[in-house]
């Protein structure tokens, strides 16, 4: 059961020293209920502290975490059914198979597009995160043989290591040190076997089970066992089982607080089907509902794609508007002579933007000035980006220090307020600029400044 803030207050020293970063540990404690920050934060709290409350305050859905650092993938940690409750906090991790039984061009094809297919969107690089690594011949020197070569081969790569065999996992385990992958393969026959070795190795575990009863049965054995970072395979091997099996653990560890479901899932739409086409539409439905991880049997970018752009904007946070940093952006290494835009700060609106800038080659300063996020008309309505701000802004962001003319282009749709704008800013010219970002190119070609 979760505990309130002034229950944890109880339980903290009480000294307001603000050295977690927070000014009183009565506000510390509200933000430790909310999950907006973890117990451990706290310098002077005691071990027994820490272990009660992150206990009683973690989500229902176990956080797993693969490979370690800052680059470290991050899969479970949900707290709710629907992302309007409040919002989903790890997306999806994207994979791809590879087995001891494909031929070595394969294999490297495969690794080959994990590590190039990189696409920038909104200022978030998208991409794969796991490579699967199947023993499918029982041949523990062809497995290690594999797992090596992803090593080498692929940088950035979270591994989930597949196999019944606890020597053979034992032995790629040992391979990958402190990039610390899944291991998957805990069966009715082996999870003791495999739950010693996941302690040995500190990596997390996965059940791999025969239908959803079978998974909870060796769930609850493997936390009788003293396990505690598990990550699930109920068995399902169609899209309408996977679904089914999803949402049923997803509601029970949420709405029931079910810990042998209170886990990540891992779905395989790659032994699902054998149409390409099918198995990203099975994997389009996993992401939505509710898979932690979803591996397929090969990455191309025209269906990788629709895929990764599904979860993005699935796992963006709702009720956070997505922002950047007020400042003045110079792109395409501008002068004293380049022209001078200004827009607002909603993400989508800068990179769209700031794109066509960069791919006009035409040198530019882009202004962006804070909207909450709201891009520009809504900025506008709301009061936002009125010619009063833009004026304050124009004054204190030093843009004037950094060009010789005095001429400020300003979106077409905010034509509007070029009256205004230029009775605040009686210094500068102020010229309307395309409504359209696709017209930037051809606009600042042909821009030059006032004589």
């Amino acid at each position: 059961m979760a505990l309130t803030g002034i229950q944890i207050l109880k339980m903290l020293p009480k000294t307001n020293c603000g050295e977690c970063g927070i000014p009183t540990c009565l506000a510390f404690g509200m933000k430790v209920a909310a999950g907006q920050i973890e117990i451990g934060e706290c310098p002077y709290v005691s071990d027994e502290v820490k272990d009660t409350i992150g206990e009683a305050s973690a989500p229902p859905i176990r956080t797993i975490t693969l490979g370690s650092g800052d680059t470290a993938f991050k899969a479970g940690g949900e707290t709710c059914l629907f992302r309007h409750e409040k919002r989903f906090e790890n997306p999806t991790g994207l994979g791809v198979m590879l087995t001891t039984d494909m031929a070595a061009a394969e294999v490297d094809g495969r690794i080959e597009r994990f590590n190039s297919i990189r696409i920038e969107r909104v200022g978030v690089l998208m991409k794969a995160d796991i490579i699967a690594v199947k023993d499918s011949k029982g041949d523990e020197g062809a497995f290690t043989s594999l797992v090596q070569k992803v090593l080498d081969k692929a940088d950035d790569a979270k591994l989930v290591l597949i196999s019944d065999n606890a020597s053979t996992l034992a032995a790629a385990a040992k391979l990958c040190g402190e990039r610390k992958p899944l291991l998957l393969g805990a069966d009715s026959n082996n999870r003791e076997a495999l739950a010693n070795l996941a302690k040995e190795q500190g990596c997390p575990l996965g059940v791999r089970g025969t239908n959803l009863d079978n998974t909870v049965e060796i769930a609850e054995q493997l936390l009788n066992d003293g396990l505690k970072d598990l990550v699930i395979d109920t068995g399902a091997r169609t899209m309408k089982a996977a679904f089914e099996d999803n949402i049923a653990a997803r509601r029970a560890a949420v709405k029931k607080k079910f810990k042998p479901l209170g886990f990540p899932t891992i779905t395989f739409p790659c032994e699902m089907t054998d149409d390409p086409l099918m198995e990203v539409m099975i994997a389009s439905v996993l992401v939505a509902k509710y898979a932690g991880i979803v591996i397929l049997s090969d990455l191309q970018g025209d269906t990788l794609f629709p895929l990764l752009l599904e979860r993005l904007n699935i796992f963006t946070d709702p009720q956070r508007p997505m922002v950047v940093k007020e400042d003045i952006y110079p792109v395409n290494g501008p002068g004293e002579d380049s022209p001078v835009l200004i827009t607002c700060n909603f993400s989508l609106t800068y990179f769209i933007v700031s794109g066509e800038i960069e791919g006009s080659k035409v040198p530019s300063w882009l202004l962006i000035k804070d909207t909450e996020g709201l891009s520009v008309l809504t900025a506008w309505a709301a009061g936002k980006f009125g010619a009063d701000l833009i004026a304050v802004f124009i004054n204190k962001s030093g843009i004037a220090d950094k060009v010789k003319h005095r001429e400020l282009i300003i979106p077409g749709y905010l034509a509007t307020i070029k009256g205004e704008l230029e009775e605040e800013l009686p210094d500068w010219t102020i010229t309307i600029g395309p409504r359209e970002a696709g017209h930037m190119p051809a606009f600042l070609k042909e821009w030059k400044p006032a004589a």
